[in-house]
């Protein structure tokens, strides 16, 4: 039996970290990608099946295409790519180097990603691409206006490439991951003063849910959708 393959941006920490973990239990090769080399080794030793790593800094754009279709080759072609990267900076005083720091890795780093794994889909004929957004992408912030007018992009792109493929095969699956509340460095602010905060754990359990049954739109955690809806409802009625 050929086993699957999968390509993680974003594999040291959080919710890629966790994905990997199950990724790699469930019988897939994975491609760890992230800035920190170290923690990708860490997390290579505890992986039951192989797994490459590629330290790649994806605020590079062009640096880092290059390094991830080395990957490529060298797994010998992937069944999945997953975009976990991000950034987030509460910045109420609209501090510039803040906001292009998110820009540089959730807007340009999460393209160059994304132009990757759509040629390689495409000339394959198959595949899935999986992103995280956020429900920060259903609303404005004006302490962190940069990160969720990144997450509207991020989602607004994958929708875009969902159309794009749909419209060349119909074998290419495009997942948006709107996430509420994560128990992880990203979450900036006072965590028990938050609502609703999953753990990475249960998050990327439910990711993972959502892939097998190749949902174009997950919500985690699940409850997160009502908020969406009730949010929908009052962008329309402003």
């Amino acid at each position: 039996m050929t086993l699957k393959k999968a390509i993680i941006i974003g594999a040291s920490s959080g919710i890629g970290k966790e994905l990997a973990k199950i990724l790699s239990f469930e019988g897939y090769i994975v491609g760890l990608v992230a800035r920190r080399t170290a923690n990708l080794i860490e997390l290579q030793k505890q992986l039951p099946n192989k797994a490459f790593i590629k330290t790649v800094d994806i605020s590079c754009p062009n640096k880092a295409k290059n390094l991830i279709e080395e990957l490529i080759r060298e797994m010998g072609g992937i069944d999945l790519f997953v975009i976990s990267s991000g950034v987030g900076h509460l910045n109420p005083d609209l501090n510039l180097s803040y906001e292009q720091e998110v820009i540089d890795v959730n807007v340009s780093g999460f393209v160059a990603m994304s132009n990757v794994a759509y040629k390689h889909f495409l000339s394959k004929g198959s595949g899935h691409l999986l992103g995280i957004s956020s429900i920060g992408a259903l609303m404005p912030n004006p302490s962190a206006p940069a990160y969720n007018a990144s997450k509207v992009f991020v989602s607004n792109y994958l929708v875009s490439i969902r159309h794009k493929l749909e419209s060349q095969t119909n074998n290419v699956v495009v997942t948006d991951v709107k996430c509420g509340f994560v128990d992880t460095n990203m979450a900036k602010g006072d965590k028990n003063k938050m609502f609703w905060v999953a753990s990475p754990e249960k998050v990327a359990l439910q990711i993972y849910d959502g892939l097998k049954k190749k949902k174009k739109l997950i919500y985690v955690s699940k409850r997160w959708r009502t908020i969406a809806w009730v949010l929908k409802v009052i962008s329309l009625m402003r």
